[in-house]
């Protein structure tokens, strides 16, 4: 088993690693009643309050006939990655893994009956790329129960009450307790995703949320050291703790650190797919990107978002193999 130490040295000579963000969100690709989403795609859920009954329909059909892990694996060390980041559970609360915990993931709730995660790991196992994965620890719009921070926010010009959990089902905040959600899901799918795929560099939280206590960060955290002791964890756990600095999204490094630190960038405009998203970054662009951050002793994450049929949009696949290229 790597140590933690041995995990910090490669982490710092890593460079580079490829994101990818997938899920039931990729199935409505960033349209819904005839409106398409301003943001990023894999905030659709939240962005048209759609309710629960009517987004788990898209557990019903979600069925990527030409999702191929070693596809994703191979393509991404042609490209010089020397890490992939997957979305094992994202906001929407989908789980691309088979949990014991919750029959809504792609094994048990959908057509697919496949543990993507599971697919993935062998895959990187077999063709030697190390493995960390993405949880969304406080936000899960499909539990009664999931964070939301509310906060004062400026919206055209007035001030306005903003909410980042699901307020369209559940809207009496007052009755949400956070504590039942990280019991009954976050802490037991936590531990399957350290004890099922074998080695694992890193956890990438997300979203930490005001009613995520620094007792319940540091519970997480201490369950990364004791499942896999040298597991990386980001900064985005939130409460002060984390192994390395997850920089904000698309957002570069500006001076050198010693630190370990890593700028989650995206290849186009959204994370999550988008069938309408075409702004994609040429292959020198992303190399000028890698450039500045390794100059600040950071590394690149680079992300992709896959459609609903499990291929990752051909022009990306195209900018991957010229930046494999020109390293």
């Amino acid at each position: 088993m790597v140590t933690l130490e041995e995990n910090q040295k490669w982490f710092k000579e890593a460079r580079m690693g490829l994101m990818i963000h997938w899920g039931l969100y990729s199935i409505l690709g960033g349209e819904w009643n005839g409106q398409r989403i301003k943001t990023i795609g894999e905030w659709a859920m939240h962005r048209f309050q759609i309710n629960i009954k009517e987004y788990e329909l898209l557990a019903d059909i979600f069925n990527p006939i030409y999702f191929n892990a070693e596809e994703w694996v191979r393509l991404a060390k042609e490209a010089g990655m020397e890490y992939i980041v997957v979305t094992s559970k994202h906001h929407d609360g989908f789980c691309l893994f088979q949990s014991d915990v919750d029959d809504y993931n792609s094994a048990d709730g959908s057509p697919f009956g496949r543990d993507i995660i599971a697919e993935i790991a062998e895959a990187c196992k077999k063709y030697d790329l190390k493995l960390g994965l993405y949880y969304s620890q406080c936000l899960d719009w499909h539990e009664w129960h999931g964070a939301g921070y509310t906060e004062m926010s400026y919206h055209e010009g007035r001030e306005e009450m903003c909410y980042w959990g699901n307020t369209w089902d559940f809207p009496d905040n007052e009755q949400k307790d956070y504590r039942i959600c990280f019991e009954k899901k976050i802490k037991p799918q936590l531990k399957e995703i350290l004890t099922k795929y074998g080695d694992l560099c890193l956890i990438w939280f997300d979203t930490p949320m005001a009613e995520q206590t620094k007792e319940q960060a540091q519970e997480l955290y201490d369950m990364v050291r004791q499942y896999q002791p040298g597991c990386l964890v980001n900064t985005r756990l939130g409460n002060g703790l984390g192994d390395y600095v997850s920089c904000g999204d698309n957002t570069l490094p500006e001076t050198y650190t010693e630190a370990l630190m890593e700028s989650p960038i995206t290849l186009n405009k959204t994370w999550g797919y988008k069938s309408f998203d075409n702004d994609w970054k040429s292959a020198e662009s992303v190399l000028d990107i890698l450039q500045k951050c390794n100059g600040c002793g950071a590394n690149l994450l680079l992300n992709v978002g896959p459609d609903f049929l499990g291929r990752i949009p051909a022009p990306a696949v195209d900018i991957l193999r010229e930046l494999g290229r020109k390293l």
